[in-house]
């Protein structure tokens, strides 16, 4: 250092070496597949997809609710039901303890939130999964929930819309899980009959029984682009049938060109297309909507 230097020391502080640089969190999100660095605000306002190559990151249920639906005139159902330990369940812990942290960390009661109101003014009634509340896994309360909505539907003669993101059933109810997968087929069967539309939406990831009961038997089956849906994973398929798997396997692009899906719809056009199919389905005026 100069005499200089001595005497006026500079004000801009120099990094020294190996020190690392502190980023405030919450400000920048990088991107899992592009590896992009993009801020949060802009990523938010693009529904969190992301706008360099598309991919579209997971969302809360409460998000997906807020996007989709009118803020106007939403009634929550099934918001009493909550989760018991019949089966007094314990593995590395107990599920009493899983739930309480679930719910800490996602501030949801279970994995299903399920909501009836208006999607640009056409009635409609949503349930979505939080995947965060124990990875989406399907129990008592989502199937009594899912039964309560599909109700409301027939009661209010509008159509029924599930967006589903889930593991499969939750092992800490057991059988009490899987028979979930009947009941709520047995209740979209009910929906049918008295024609109305059911409208399954499939995001990363949908797997287990929720995609082996209802995700797969909606009137229009639809996907985000490069969701992960099917039943066991890819690497238990492999294990299984000892057999190196397509590329893509179990992704929405491979799925729609084999005939498992309908469509796949970006997320940023999702309102307008189920706004689209609604009024088609149940004859309403465009005009309406």
């Amino acid at each position: 250092m100069s005499w200089f230097q001595n005497i006026i020391p500079p004000k801009i502080k120099r990094k020294e070496a190996g020190e690392k640089k502190i980023v405030p969190e919450g400000l920048w999100s990088k991107c899992v597949t592009c590896e992009a660095v993009l801020y949060y605000t802009d990523l938010a306002k693009n529904l969190n997809v992301c706008p360099k190559c598309d991919f579209h990151n997971r969302i809360s249920a409460r998000d997906r609710l807020d996007q989709l639906l009118d803020p106007a005139g939403r009634i929550e159902i099934g918001i009493g039901v909550v989760a018991t330990d019949a089966l007094k369940f314990k593995d590395s812990k107990r599920y009493v303890d899983r739930l309480t942290q679930a719910k800490e960390n996602t501030d949801e009661d279970d994995s299903l939130v399920v909501m009836q109101g208006t999607i640009k003014k056409v009635p409609v009634v949503i349930a979505v999964f939080e995947f965060g509340f124990m990875g989406g896994s399907m129990g008592s309360v989502v199937g009594e929930r899912f039964v309560r909505g599909v109700k409301a539907c027939i009661d209010s003669h509008i159509p029924f819309i599930c967006f589903s993101a889930s593991g499969g059933a939750r092992m800490q109810e057991g059988l009490f899980s899987l028979m979930q997968m009947a009941k709520t087929t047995a209740a979209l069967t009910q929906l049918s009959r008295n024609k109305l539309p059911y409208i399954s939406v499939l995001t990363d990831p949908t797997m287990g029984g929720v995609s082996a009961s209802f995700a797969f038997i909606g009137d229009i089956v639809i996907a985000e682009p490069g969701a992960l849906i099917g039943f066991a994973g890819p690497r238990v398929i492999e294990q299984t049938v000892r057999q190196t798997l397509p590329e893509g396997f179990q992704r929405a692009e491979f799925l729609l060109q084999h005939g498992a899906i309908d469509m796949i719809v970006d997320r940023r056009q999702m309102r307008d297309r189920i706004v689209n199919i609604c009024t088609q389905l149940m004859r309403i005026p465009i005009s309406v909507s």
